[in-house]
């Protein structure tokens, strides 16, 4: 278990050990072979996601979390005493018909707008959000009743959580005139930008009829809150600001809101509809949190090792778009001259294949991967205190797909 863990994307072995100090960033390595500055930056982005999102209760040391953290997930994947089952097998149980359930939420008469809707709903991805959010409804179902089926409305979040999140890709790749997604190419370019913006529109609307079926006061407030925050999130995108400190937390806050926070509320809204305690509500979405905040750190790693055949877009995106994400900012502690390209978001010529060299010279993807493993630590340890299922323990293991993936 614990090789998985400081598996290289490159195929290149990487741990924390001291290494000498990038230009421009003077001075002897510190604990566990970052830079002083580094390390403090490191820290700040937790200590700064803490008080923005509350995120993180307990705080781990990178030291600690080295030697800890496939320990607790060894431990923890026993506990059941149950054979424990691939986390997307387990979960696909209760998503069975998922995007033939969705088509029929998008069902409507226009051809060319129904053809646009299902566009994505093909069925190829993995699911990454039902099979979360269906994990999540049994776990707590467990904990609370020891009943392992899963409701109907909390089979409906799952589907919800797709739509919304499959209209806040077309709504983005509009924004970012992007011309491919998951391999082939997108919405607006097939379309044009207004279709498409109006296509996602109309699955956000279905999505918003399913919610009102459900006809739960408290869940419908918990799923509109991820409307509000994908809004503002991309909205946060758009700006930038010029202190450092304040730089890691406008990116964490964006993270959350942009991509954490649909995974922590549909988290949150299964348990809700499955048991009345507020600690177990507060357990699924803080996991969930913990969870899509190292999703999006990770995926931010890829856009700089992984090409672009594996991610299914063009990658060095970000950069290109003027975004400053993790890796970016980590590697501006040791390479100051990027400052400058941040602030003007990497718009002169060169400016994109100069900072995607400082980073790759940096230990910018390392730093933010470690920053992923915490908030992945953080996830097992708030889902562990769930009475111990199958489920419960596919969720651990979920979290370290997340780490290890390369898409």
């Amino acid at each position: 278990m614990a090789s998985c863990w400081w598996r290289c994307r490159r195929g290149c072995s990487w741990r924390p050990a001291a290494r000498s100090p990038g230009p421009g960033c003077p001075g002897r390595a510190g604990p566990c072979g970052l830079h002083p500055a580094a390390a403090r930056a490191q820290m700040s982005f937790f200590y700064h996601v803490k008080s923005l999102t509350s995120a993180c209760p307990n705080m781990y040391s990178i030291s600690r979390l080295y030697h800890t953290t496939s320990a607790m997930f060894c431990y923890s994947k026993t506990r059941s005493g149950e054979k424990y089952t691939d986390p997307f097998k387990l979960g696909r149980r209760h998503l069975k018909g998922l995007y033939e359930d969705i088509r029929k939420e998008l069902l409507i008469s226009p051809t060319e707008l129904k053809e646009m809707s299902e566009y994505y709903f093909d069925g190829k991805g993995k699911a990454f959000r039902p099979v979360i959010v269906v994990l999540m409804a049994r776990a707590c179902n467990i904990h609370s009743n020891n009943s392992r089926d899963v409701q109907a409305s909390q089979r409906s979040i799952a589907l919800i959580a797709e739509m919304i999140h499959t209209a806040s890709l077309v709504h983005d790749d509009v924004i970012d005139d992007a011309s491919s997604r998951r391999g082939k190419h997108t919405v607006n370019k097939i379309w044009g930008e207004k279709k498409a913006v109006l296509a996602g529109d109309f699955i956000l609307s279905a999505a918003s009829m399913a919610l009102a079926r459900i006809g739960n006061t408290t869940v419908i407030s918990i799923l509109t809150q991820v409307i509000e925050d994908l809004v503002r999130g991309e909205f946060l995108q758009l700006g930038s600001k010029e202190n450092e400190n304040e730089r890691f937390a406008h990116y964490l806050e964006k993270t959350f809101k942009k991509t954490a926070s649909l995974i922590a509320n549909s988290c949150k809204a299964v348990s809700v509809l499955g048991c009345p305690d507020p600690v177990v509500h507060e357990i699924a979405y803080q996991y969930g949190k913990n969870v899509g905040i190292a999703f999006q750190l990770i995926d931010d790693v890829l856009d700089f090792t992984s090409c672009s055949e594996q991610m299914g877009k063009p990658t060095s995106a970000d950069l290109k778009l003027g975004l400053a994400t993790g890796p970016v900012l980590f590697a501006c502690q040791q390479f100051p001259e990027m400052n400058a390209m941040i602030m003007r978001r990497f718009s002169l010529p060169g400016d994109v294949d100069r900072a995607r060299q400082y980073v790759l010279q940096s230990d910018g993807v390392q730093q933010t991967t470690y920053l992923a493993q915490q908030y992945c630590h953080e996830a097992v340890r708030e889902i562990s205190k769930l009475r111990p299922s199958p489920e419960r323990d596919a969720l651990i293991q979920l979290s370290e797909t997340v780490l290890t993936r390369d898409k």
